[in-house]
């Protein structure tokens, strides 16, 4: 018995780790996956935005073969960069209500596969109120998708406090994705700018949301930060020293600087990999992080790899593969 058990080891660990994976019931649920409607597509092509080979490459199909691949039950799904918001609101509220009447559809047409995080216009917040009305209540979404600054403002702008009073209202989830913000433009020109600014940025959102008071006045919303918190676990001293050096910024946090950040919830696409892991878990529980791909610009089993490798127990794996998403978001239990 212990030869045909040790046999059975060998083989199993020789065969490639694909193969290992795609044997296993497919169990993980991915928070962050992107989708592109047709039109939606469309509307990058009009408007000459490059960059977005990926995303214009996208169908339900390729979703659904690379999540087999790497074990994932379900993708929760949410628009990429650059978003809805092109300058005008009515062309905003009409393409968020376009894309999620589309993820709706996708999670109709295969059930169990996909879940929503919505698409809303800001920085129009009517826009915005109107269309997480339709997108909780009559699509029930399972949260709410927003970039993490608009031109020149971030998640913790005062014109944006209505917003997130409803969320609050609603306990959402509230998915957030990175963006360059407009002081950041080209600065490097030959540097892709999601090389550097996606993860700067959800930094700043970070900051602003904290710093702002935003989490404190509304402290019922469930954040998830993309790539693992972009650089804000490495930089974390710096983080909570700011109200030593600024003792005016403790009026707004009551708990202080590490309960904030500590809520907060990280997925890790992108970010399978020690450097990223290594200051996310100094930073949090095990209980706070999520699995998340990034698809189509990286594959499931890159960060099913990188999880395996970091050295996490069965136990965690578990957690950030499924049982976190489940918790935050119980209505994907089903999947």
């Amino acid at each position: 018995m212990t030869g045909l058990a040790a046999a059975g080891a060998a083989a199993s660990a020789s065969q490639p780790f694909e193969a290992r994976a795609a044997d296993t019931k497919p169990f993980r649920i991915d928070v962050h996956h992107h989708l592109t409607p047709p039109l939606y597509a469309a509307e990058l092509v009009r408007r000459k935005i490059g960059g977005q080979e990926p995303t214009l490459d996208w169908t339900p199909t390729k979703s659904i073969d690379d999540m087999d691949k790497g074990g994932t039950a379900t993708a929760v799904t949410s628009i990429t960069t650059p978003g809805v918001w092109f300058g005008n609101a009515q062309e905003a509220r009409d393409m968020a209500r376009i894309c999620n009447d589309y993820a709706a559809k996708l999670r109709s047409d295969y059930p169990g596969r996909f879940g929503i995080f919505a698409s809303i216009p800001l920085p129009d917040v009517d826009g915005a109120l109107r269309e997480i009305e339709y997108a909780l209540d009559t699509l029930k979404a399972d949260g709410i998708g927003v970039l993490t600054s608009f031109g020149d403002k971030w998640l913790g702008h005062p014109s944006f406090e209505p917003v997130w009073a409803e969320l609050n209202r609603r306990k959402a989830v509230v998915y957030t994705h990175p963006t360059t913000a407009n002081c950041c433009r080209n600065l490097l020109p030959e540097v892709n700018v999601a090389i550097i600014e996606f993860a700067t940025d959800t930094s700043r959102a970070i900051a602003d949301l904290v710093f702002s008071g935003t989490v404190a006045k509304f402290p019922d919303i469930r954040f998830i930060f993309s790539h693992a918190g972009g650089t804000m676990p490495f930089i974390v001293e710096r983080f909570t020293r700011l109200p030593l050096l600024s003792p005016e910024l403790n009026k707004h946090l009551p708990h202080g600087v590490l309960y904030e950040l500590q809520k907060f919830h990280y997925d890790v696409a992108q970010a399978a990999h020690p450097g990223a892991l290594a200051s996310l878990t100094k930073l949090v529980r095990v209980s706070q992080i999520l699995f998340g791909t990034d698809f189509p610009y990286r594959t499931t089993l890159d960060h099913v790899k990188g999880l395996a490798a970091f050295g996490f127990s069965q136990d965690d794996l578990q957690a950030i593969g499924r049982d976190n998403a489940v918790k935050l978001m119980p209505e994907l239990k089903a999947a």
